[in-house]
């Protein structure tokens, strides 16, 4: 058993206060651009197409018109969209936070609203902000489309970027969830497991607690090396003897499998934090449960029409 008497400052300069959270948070978004840059220019080396073969594609509707010279779109491109996607989804999280879980503190202290870095990020308003800054990103660049690809374009395109997109935010949240145990908060309910931690800055009289800081954060990151493991598994490869390019794993697949297996383990492991229920369950896991409901219909749809 273990006792987090963590710090929540990092360290101080001035008037400046610097904390694991934040820390963690820079972490987490720097290795996500990092990653998406890495899968960028993989894709672009590994993948052919040609200007005659992409025009018919685009005509016919059969391929996506983001498939450039090395069939996808440029890594400065896709940090362009990840910014968007970053703002939107912290703002997102941090206006779920403040509305689903403590808005009578925040009534009562508004600064704290912009306190980012003290913690307090609701994932479910992080995906509907992610969601939303890209239908944004996309309606901008369809009014100013590429001449090449046309205002319908990016409309067409938008389902392979997405699919590109999710990767990294898993592992995002994985370090955001680190965070939170640096932060004390989001603790688990009492355990006499032999890895449950104390809490002493969350409670006058700690007790012995799961670490669902460390369940999220481990889960999340395996969720990134799933979606990895699909990517690199099922990548954008020309199908056989037919000299077209074609997705083996159709988007925006990755996008729902994505949301599945985040949603769902996000559901188990509310099972063990330390949150009041309504009707038995945590505002998380009713939060979760459209999530977990359309990405299953979605799923099992296109698994039937596989079949």
């Amino acid at each position: 058993m273990f006792i987090n008497t963590i710090n929540p400052i990092a360290f101080e300069l001035g008037f400046l206060t610097i904390r694991w959270y934040g820390i963690f948070l820079g972490l987490g978004v720097g290795l996500g651009l990092l990653t998406l840059v890495t899968i960028a220019r993989r894709q672009m080396e590994t993948t052919t197409t040609t200007p005659a073969l992409r025009s018919a594609e685009l005509r016919s509707g059969t391929a996506s018109p983001s498939l450039e010279k090395g069939g996808g779109r440029s890594p400065d491109e896709l940090l362009s969209i990840a910014l968007w996607l970053i703002i939107g989804g912290l703002i997102g999280a941090r206006i779920g936070h403040i509305l689903f879980y403590n808005l009578n503190h925040f009534l009562s202290n508004p600064i704290e609203i912009i306190m980012i870095n003290h913690g307090g990020l609701s994932s479910h308003g992080m995906a509907l902000g992610l969601i939303l800054a890209f239908l944004v990103y996309i309606k901008i660049k369809a009014t100013t489309p590429d001449p090449s690809l046309g205002r319908r374009g990016y409309f067409l395109a938008w389902r392979d970027i997405i699919d590109l997109l999710v990767i990294p935010i898993p592992l995002i949240a994985g370090f955001i969830r680190i965070g939170n145990y640096f932060n004390s908060e989001i603790v688990g309910r009492a355990s006499d497991l032999p890895w449950a931690v104390q809490f002493p800055l969350y409670e006058s009289n700690p007790i012995f607690r799961h670490p669902s800081q460390i369940y999220e954060a481990l889960i999340a990151f395996a969720v990134f090396g799933i979606l990895l493991l699909i990517r690199y598994r099922y990548p954008l490869l020309p199908k056989e003897g037919s000299g077209v390019v074609a997705y083996q794993l159709t988007p925006p697949s990755l996008t729902f499998i994505f949301i599945f297996l985040y949603f769902t383990t996000r559901f188990l492991i509310e099972f063990v934090k330390e949150y009041p229920t309504y009707f038995h369950l945590t505002i998380g896991q009713w939060l979760s449960v459209p999530f977990i409901f359309f990405s299953t219909i979605w799923l099992t749809n296109k698994f039937l029409r596989n079949k």
